[in-house]
């Protein structure tokens, strides 16, 4: 999947993916550090980075708690987050 690629791209749209198929919008939260399950090892760091940017950018809320940081996707982008795995993502 990420061979051929601009993986910033691609990771992108896999974390989107992977929040919106577990129904992770608005108030429901998983972990920032359960976001590389399933990421090949040599990607986690840079999965991480795309997180953050992600975070920053709007389409990812961020939640501290004493247990570490809790994210979710943001339901108001959800035709741009949408868009971004249909196009990096392709069935």
């Amino acid at each position: 999947m990420f061979k051929n690629m601009d993986n910033t791209d691609v990771l992108k749209a896999t974390i989107l993916k992977k929040l919106k198929r577990r129904g992770k919008w608005g108030g429901a939260h998983t972990s920032f550090d359960r976001l590389t399950t399933g990421i090949p090892k040599h990607l986690k760091g840079e999965t991480k980075n795309v997180a953050n940017d992600l975070i920053k950018s709007g389409l990812l809320f961020s939640k501290p708690t004493s247990y570490g940081l809790e994210i979710s996707l943001n339901p108001k982008r959800r035709k741009e987050i949408d868009a971004i795995i249909e196009k990096y993502l392709p069935k």
